[in-house]
């Protein structure tokens, strides 16, 4: 504050609190500013001081203080016009727009005052000579505010026919209105279109598109088009997130958040922004804000999560169910207060219809890093007919056949049988089957009710069964690791069921359930699973001989026709499956795909595609890791499909995630982001969210990078990060990921917040062995440190990156940093001297490298990088001095920028027809340079130099145009000059 002595401090001032976050402190620093404007008897400077206080007021949640700063304006205005400058007087106009819609985001003041201002704005704008658009937008908003459809429908008919003028709203701001009209009529199609030049990026200020891409949320979940709402609210979110004013839009994200099943990130939203409960300076937004609350707590209500503890207003805890009905109370209670104003119930209406919508998508995936939705007690749904209880022989009927086929549903089946069964007395038979199936449910400690499973079956009759559930619980026993014991215990089943088979005393069923027990237990032999043993070729070979004892036995059985045959066409298919295991162990990748494909085709032909998943799965690793990335894809596909609604999330999203990855090695990036975004999904269903799910965010961030979709890529990479870590995902995981951001932040202008994700990936790279990542991203670095103003810095970081460049022997690294150095130098302290120095530093480097390189291709490539430092250092040279500098400076540094210019010319020139625009382009640099310097017939020699090097040339090739153009210009300025 000390600082400010005269009228130019106040404006740098004032200039600098503008560019501070939206919030109190910066309105108070006006405050401050106006006070000091005070004390320098400037009428103007009291003038601007009041306008950038109402400004700062304007976008803040204390909209309701710019009605004073205004009334002050206004009255100096009608007291001195002579003491405004022109554009102070343009600004006074248009704040008459900002109290317009202030007036009636304020119930308090009265409708009667609204249109009294009106009337005023009206009357001043055409004393003005302004076009009536402002006015007719501005009576459009009033009635449309209280519900006046007809007059509103008027007032909009005049506003679009009224010319633009410098009072009307700028193109981005009028589309947002005018879309929001089409919306409250129910014409979200039109509203769109409307729109559409906005989120396009054709228009833009400084609230637009962040306003557009909220509003646009709720209609495009109406008309189904979810992906599209999904990236608005991705983009649009980081846009909204810092801007305090933005409550409304704000508002808009959070109940996207609850209309499209994203409960948990709607509260993450509200825990953000616990000042938007109580803010009170603009109630209008404050009434979106909590009508969207409600929405919200209701649904967490609905879901069973009325008791779970959510964000709220301060100074308490709350649960969804007691914040909803806070939210309710207040939400109506605002509104009432409007509709009491406007002697209408408009606002109360669409308040309560906002609240109570329902959600428009049951589960809308975003990619982005969430704690998913808490499990809660089921909410019934009342039906109108209980479905009638069926009795046991039923039920026992359909659990035969589920398990006869092998149907995902067979074990809750034999549930519900062995819950029916109890105290009723049953056959040997019945009690046989209820046994081995509570065995299987059970695992390894079922192995007991297996072998009681076997004496019911003997006792049944069916011998053959008998041994089939004692092989049963010898795999069992396998899968705890007792190997040898497994193997004991299937001995006997095995040779009794052979010897039972060969007298006809059972059937193929029976004695394949006992070979593939066998078989099951030796493959696991094979994979080591037996900790006191390890494989060898014997195993192998055992392991085999029993598969195609099983195979042998199975093939050339009749194809599914009953029940027995499924079981039947499943044994077989598992067997190729085991072969391809064992041609895997024995490195025969090719054979071992052709099995899989073989065993997965089987399940499906036999009509259990579920048991095709892991086998396509399998595949499709097998083909990736041979380089057939087509069969891959193809295998992933199926498996997908295959797995229809009987695959588990774990799974889901690991095969999600394989093909995301295949599809973006083959370049189908958008493809890709899909099968990425579903990865991610399906992890946090599966609680690998910090896991899987940060790999699968890190894919997806990536995905969309390639798209050039920056702020959607943000949002998910920043929300990967987080969980991402050295020992799940490894280091360079988190590199890459660092880089993407800071990649993506670049684009979208983030410079400061680029340059520190830049920075945290090249310290974690700066311990590799390889130092190339670590240079690349120095220099990233100091490219972003640059942008963001921060010249010692970047000029810190370009040193780094050239000491790295330098031990890595990159001279093209090299070069260019000791470049960007240079014109970082030309704006500091250290002047034109030190630029100079760096600039010749990178020549003599360049030159140093080719006289050692005999490689023609690095000849070339370092050829180019020497014309480009001559180019550049005569940019360099060109811009070292002022337009106010005296003539003999100017001429000097002309005609060194003219040598090195001239220098790259020939340097270029060199390099043949390959670098023909480039050489043309420093041609006519030179030629400009001759031009300034007073040499028309140098200079058009120069022009007709690239004139010719493009005769005949394509005139498609939009390079060839420009420098045709740009040449036939400075020829014919230069052909005048020497005329006069």
């Amino acid at each position: 504050m000390a600082g400010i002595t005269d009228f130019d401090a106040l404006r740098r001032a004032m200039a600098e609190n503008s560019e501070e976050p939206e919030g109190p402190a910066r309105n108070a620093r006006a405050e401050q500013l106006l006070a000091e404007a005070e004390k320098l008897d400037i009428p103007l400077a009291v003038i601007e001081a009041l306008g950038h206080q109402l400004k700062v007021y304007n976008y803040s949640s204390e909209k309701d203080k710019m009605f004073v700063p205004f009334a002050r304006l206004l009255r100096m205005w009608d007291e001195r016009p002579e003491d405004f400058d022109e554009y102070e007087v343009h600004s006074l106009h248009w704040v008459f727009k900002w109290m317009s819609s202030g007036m009636l985001g304020q119930p308090h003041v009265p409708l009667a005052s609204i249109e009294k201002w009106l009337g005023e704005m009206e009357h001043r704008y055409r004393l003005a000579g302004h076009s009536e658009r402002a006015v007719r937008s501005a009576e459009f908003s009033v009635a449309s505010h209280v519900g006046d459809l007809a007059r509103a429908e008027r007032a909009y008919a005049a506003w679009l026919a009224a010319d633009r003028d410098t009072m009307a709203d700028c193109h981005a701001c009028e589309l947002h209105s005018q879309g929001e009209w089409q919306v409250q009529r129910e014409q979200d199609a039109e509203a769109l279109a409307l729109w559409e030049p906005v989120l396009e990026g054709e228009f833009t200020c400084a609230h637009e598109p962040h306003t557009v891409l909220a509003s646009s949320l709720a209609p495009l979940l109406r008309l189904g088009r979810a992906d599209e709402a999904r990236a608005h609210h991705l983009r649009g979110f980081r846009l909204v997130r810092p801007m305090e004013s933005m409550r409304g839009a704000y508002a808009d994200h959070v109940e996207f958040c609850a209309l499209s099943g994203n409960e948990a990130r709607g509260l993450e939203l509200l825990a953000e922004r616990p000042a938007y409960f109580t803010d009170s300076g603009n109630p209008r937004s404050g009434l979106d804000f909590l009508s969207v609350v409600t929405l919200l707590m209701d649904r967490l209500t609905e879901l069973g999560l009325g008791d779970q503890r959510v964000p709220g207003p301060a100074g308490r805890t709350w649960t969804a169910r007691e914040l909803a009905a806070h939210a309710r109370v207040e939400t109506l209670s605002l509104a009432a207060r409007f509709d009491e104003r406007n002697g209408t119930t408009h606002i109360g209406d669409r308040a309560r219809a906002r609240m109570d919508q329902r959600p428009l998508v049951e589960r809308l995936p975003l990619g982005v890093r969430s704690a998913g939705r808490p499990a809660a007690a089921p909410v019934t749904t009342p039906v109108s007919e209980p479905a009638p209880e069926k009795d046991l022989s039923e039920l026992l009927t359909e659990a035969r056949r589920l398990s006869d086929t092998l149907q995902p549903h067979a074990v809750e089946a034999w549930l519900a049988v062995s819950r029916a069964a109890e105290g009723v007395e049953l056959s040997a038979r019945d009690r046989a089957e209820i046994a081995d199936h509570q065995a299987m449910d059970r695992g390894p400690e079922g192995i007991a009710l297996f072998e009681r499973a076997a004496q019911l079956f003997a006792e049944s009759g069916d011998p053959g069964e008998a041994w089939a559930a004692r092989a049963r619980g010898a795999y069992v026993r396998a899968l705890t690791g007792e190997i040898d014991e497994a193997l004991a215990a299937i001995t006997e089943p095995y040779d009794g069921v052979l010897a039972l088979y060969a007298e006809d005393g059972t059937g193929v069923r029976q004695t394949a359930a006992v070979l593939m027990s066998r078989a099951r237990i030796l493959m696991r032999r094979v994979h080591g699973e037996s900790p006191d043993h390890t494989p060898d070729s014997e195993d192998l070979t055992a392991a085999e001989a029993a598969v195609r004892e099983v195979l042998a036995l199975v093939e050339g059985q009749p194809l599914p026709g009953d029940v027995a045959d499924v079981r039947l066409a499943a044994r077989g298919a598992e067997g190729q499956a085991m072969l391809a295991e064992l041609a895997v162990r024995g490195g025969d990748l090719e054979t071992a795909v052709g099995l899989f494909a073989k065993a997965s085709t089987a399940f499906v032909v036999a009509g259990l595609p579920w048991f095709a998943v892991e086998y396509e799965a399998r595949l499709a690793g097998l083909a990736h890791h041979l380089g057939d990335v087509t069969e891959a894809e193809r295998a992933l596909r199926a498996a997908l499909e295959h797995g229809g609604p009987y695959l588990e999330a774990p799974g889901r999203a690991q095969l999600h995630l394989q093909l995301a990855e295949v599809l973006g090695g083959r370049g189908r990036s958008e493809e890709a982001a899909e099968h990425a975004l579903e990865a991610a999904h399906w992890s946090d269903e599966a609680g690998e969210g910090p896991t899987l799910g940060a790999w699968a965010r890190h894919q997806l961030g990536g995905f969309l990078l390639r798209q050039g979709r920056w702020a959607e890529a943000a949002e998910v990479l920043e929300s990967a990060l987080p969980d991402l870590n050295a020992e799940t995902h490894g280091d360079g995981a988190i590199v890459q990921t660092q880089w993407w951001l800071g990649d993506c932040l670049s684009e979208l202008g983030e410079h400061r917040a680029a340059a520190e994700r830049r920075l945290q990936a090249a310290e974690i790279a700066r311990t590799w062995p390889e130092q190339n990542d670590h240079a690349t991203l120095a220099h990233l670095a100091a490219e972003s440190l640059g942008h963001a103003e921060l010249p010692a810095e970047a000029d810190q970081a370009y040193e780094r990156a050239g000491d790295l460049w330098r031990s890595l022997g990159n001279v093209h690294g090299l070069v260019r940093s000791l470049r960007a150095r240079a014109w970082l130098a030309l704006r500091s302290d250290r002047g034109l001297d030190r630029a100079r120095e760096l600039m010749a530093g990178a020549i003599e480097e360049c030159e140093a490298a080719l006289l050692v390189t005999d490689d023609q291709e690095a000849r070339q490539r370092l050829t180019g990088e020497l014309g480009h430092t001559h180019r550049q250092f005569g940019e360099l040279l060109a811009r070292s001095v002022a337009e106010e500098a005296e003539d003999t400076a100017i001429q000097a540094a002309f005609e060194d920028a003219l040598t090195q210019t001239a220098e790259s010319v020939t340097v270029f020139a060199a390099l043949g027809e390959g670098a023909v625009h480039t050489r043309t382009g420093a041609e006519l640099a030179a030629g400009w340079l001759e031009a300034d310097l007073s040499r028309p017939a140098d200079a058009a020699a120069r022009a007709r130099g690239v004139l010719k090097a493009y005769e005949g040339a394509d005139d498609g090739d939009e390079t060839v145009r420009a420098r045709r153009a740009e040449a036939e210009q400075l020829l014919q300025l230069m052909e005048e000059q020497t005329e006069k």
